[in-house]
């Protein structure tokens, strides 16, 4: 079944979870699980890897996506990390670059949704 824009959709909000959980840890809301950090557990890694994957496997975006997804799971642990040794300024502050992966993300997101 060909991927719609719902499922684009889906993926976006999986994205927006990922930075609203992240900044609850940084505000002492929530504590930081290692599954937040996790390729394989975060939702956005589990849509590339079934749904985004199987349809577009070859594409070079999609393995362009899952880096960038790495390294701003990397960054949000190491915002975490920053965060629970007491430089909670520092840790919050690393959000821009959170934010600049995620317009990476959004960008990488919508050129496979046209090609699609």
């Amino acid at each position: 079944m060909p991927l719609t824009s719902f499922d684009f959709q889906q993926a976006r909000v999986k994205q927006v979870l990922f930075k609203s959980r992240l900044r609850s840890v940084l505000y002492g809301v929530r504590e930081a699980e290692p599954a937040l950090f996790s390729l394989a557990e975060n939702p956005l890694g589990q849509w590339i890897q079934t749904v985004l994957k199987p349809q577009a496997a070859g594409q070079p975006a999609v393995r362009e996506l899952e880096y960038v997804l790495q390294r701003m799971l990397n960054t949000g642990q190491d915002l975490a990390t920053r965060y629970q040794r007491g430089h909670l300024e520092e840790a919050r502050a690393g959000l821009e670059q959170v934010n600049v992966f995620s317009d990476q993300i959004e960008t990488l997101l919508t050129s496979l949704e046209r090609a699609a």
